[in-house]
């Protein structure tokens, strides 16, 4: 136990044995106590065992902290007392919400959000606001969101992180989070509020029908590889919770490129986190979760198992089963790509269809692959007889570069990382439209504009759930850094007066469409009844050879719909021009009287004739 500033060790108390749990009583623990752990045993890393009572560990079921951590080698070295380094855990008193359902359901859209760098330039925000989980809740930030017709925020990680000991020589510092130390305890730097804080942020969140889902770490920690810090789990029983090479008890499986890789299938860690997950949903609202590198959560001794004992607890638990679960299904273990595999309902990422529309507009793929993506990947995710897709449809992430930059630089520019460009994404399948980077030519900037908001047109087209990363549709870069974890600055930082107001109308536009029209949203396939039809150019039903032609640019695909607006059952064409010319086409032959085009001000009607702008979609619906 520690005085109030944490600082002073006033206590030391045994934990009694029972098996393999330890436990400690203490009367009169008063809500705010500030305490910490130590472990005594074996010290011999080549058997995996790293007790050390010098080192001062955190709690793994702590919710709170006095501090953030801060990287120091100290924490590395055997017999060095860490309790001045060390954060302390704080006693807090679990505050209880009322049981709601899940406002987001599978097809709406989801916007990625880095809390600190989306709001820490946000004029409106108080200053002592900016950067943290609370600004969410700021009424400019929510008109935003609600412009957007956002339907849920996905919170990149919230949880306590410490920075990789490569960083702090550099003078860089981990702004994203996904090194996590303690599952539950909040980031002080991002949440100074504790779990108050994220609670009055989602009712705020709630009361404008806007969901919350977290970014969850429960792949690795931030205790790295053999020479990191020992800061929870490594000195409280590395054996039982990280993975090792098999009749080699001191090496550490490595699945996650961070040095370690969590045990998910031992019977303690599924406890921790299933208990995690309910900590979140039960005393914050907290409406889903999104699983980073999510493979290993589902990995045993065997590899990945979909069925595995953790993955199946959280379907079948009575508080979690009703969430929104989304996984990001790869990790770089063996077999670790395991996209289309995980069970309904999880929802995943799917980087196919994010490098299928990238590459379709870059011109390398052809217009079956457009329309695989459109029509919800069921290549992928009907495997076995599956009649719905679960795919989240995206251009752009957070690891990656920006939609800005993805038309602006044809390679990654990561030189301000401090590892020579040599971390990041190779293969970006981007362009610069002739011009590497930021240019002042008129001519690039509508070339790139017009691209944008093509690309983003095809994305709120396809069936299912879609995401879109904050800044996207204003146009935010990050100057080609397609790795910008480390950037704890202006190159992160979204500059709120710089935006697009172009691209966010056209953003806003295309969610109300979505919106309006059902048929986007839903996640059933098509069947091919007469609810979809894939027309050509001249309006008719597309030929074999028309599919298989490797020089086709134009698609067109018209699906049947309830229009929400009037409450009437239509047809809904979306048309694709990849050429770099205006391109004539006709409309399939209308059911009705006709066609209309719709745009930013209303629809207009549709002639026999339409023409359809350079690298551009448009959408018509039957009247």
């Amino acid at each position: 136990m520690f005085d109030a500033e944490g600082k002073k060790e006033i206590l030391c108390l045994p934990f009694t044995r029972d098996g393999d749990e330890h436990r400690l009583f203490v009367k009169n623990a008063k809500h705010g106590m500030r305490y910490g752990l130590r472990a005594h045993g074996t010290y011999d890393p080549d058997q995996g065992l790293w007790f050390d009572p010098s080192k001062l560990l955190i709690d793994p079921y702590a919710k709170e902290l006095d501090r953030p951590f801060q990287y120091d080698p100290r924490l590395s070295i055997v017999g060095e007392d860490t309790r001045d380094l060390m954060p302390k855990a704080i006693v807090t008193r679990d505050v209880a919400v009322a049981p709601a359902k899940p406002l987001f359901q599978p097809g709406g859209l989801i916007y990625e959000i880095a809390v600190k760098p989306f709001t820490m330039l946000h004029p409106d925000v108080p200053a002592k606001q900016r950067g943290t989980v609370a600004a969410l809740a700021h009424p400019s930030v929510i008109a935003h969101l609600k412009r957007l017709r956002v339907n849920a925020v996905e919170l990149m990680p919230i949880t306590a992180w410490i920075d990789e000991r490569h960083l702090p020589p550099l003078g860089l510092t981990n702004g994203w989070g996904y090194n996590p130390v303690a599952f539950m305890a909040l980031d002080p730097r991002l949440v100074p509020g504790g779990m108050k804080e994220l609670r009055e942020t989602v009712a705020a969140l709630h009361a404008e029908g806007i969901a919350v889902i977290l970014d969850l770490v429960f792949n690795h920690t931030g205790e790295s590889d053999r020479h990191g810090p020992t800061l929870s789990l490594r000195g409280l029983d590395n054996p039982t919770y990280f993975r090792h090479l098999p009749d080699q008890p001191g090496t550490l499986v490595n699945d996650t490129g961070t040095g370690n890789t969590v045990a998910c299938d031992q019977p303690a860690t599924r406890r921790l986190i299933m208990d995690s997950l309910r900590h979140f949903v039960r005393h914050a609202g907290i409406d889903g979760f999104r699983f980073d590198l999510a493979t290993v959560i589902g990995r045993g001794g065997k590899g990945f198992d979909p069925d595995s004992m953790t993955l199946r607890a959280m379907l079948a638990d009575e508080v979690l089963r009703d969430r929104i679960l989304i996984a990001e299904p790869w990790d770089i273990g063996p077999g670790g790509y395991q996209l289309g595999n995980f069970s309904a309902p999880f929802l995943e990422w799917s980087d196919r269809a994010r490098d299928d529309l990238r590459r379709f507009w870059r011109g390398d793929a052809r217009i079956g692959d457009l329309a695989t993506v459109l029509a919800g990947s069921s290549s992928i995710f009907g495997r076995d007889g599956r009649t719905q897709t679960r795919s989240v449809n995206f251009l752009a992430a957070h690891d990656g570069f920006t939609l800005m930059d993805l038309v602006s630089y044809e390679n990654k520019h990561n030189e301000a990382n401090g590892e020579n460009n040599r971390d990041g994404h190779n293969e970006n399948f981007s362009w610069n439209n002739g011009v590497e980077g930021k240019t002042a030519d008129p001519s690039v900037q509508r070339k790139r504009r017009a691209d944008i908001e093509a690309m983003l047109s095809t994305l709120f087209a396809t069936r299912g759930t879609i995401m879109l990363t904050a800044g996207d549709e204003g146009g935010r870069s990050q100057q080609g850094n397609n790795n910008a974890y480390c950037q704890d600055n202006a190159i992160t930082w979204m500059d709120w007066t710089t935006l697009d107001e172009e691209l966010i109308g056209h953003t806003a536009w295309l969610s109300g469409l979505r919106r309006r029209f059902g048929a986007f949203a839903e996640m059933d396939f098509f069947r091919g009844d007469g609810d979809v039809s894939w027309f050509s150019a001249a309006g008719s039903s597309l030929t074999t050879a028309e599919w298989e032609a490797p020089d086709a640019d134009m698609l067109g695909m018209a699906i049947r719909t309830q229009d929400l607006d009037n409450g009437r059952s239509t047809r809904l064409a979306v048309v694709v021009n990849r050429t770099p010319n205006e391109l004539g086409i006709r409309p399939p032959p209308s059911e009705r009287s006709g066609w209309s085009l719709l745009i930013a001000a209303g629809e207009t009607p549709a002639g026999e004739q339409i023409t359809i702008p350079a690298r551009s979609v448009i959408f018509l619906v039957e009247t």
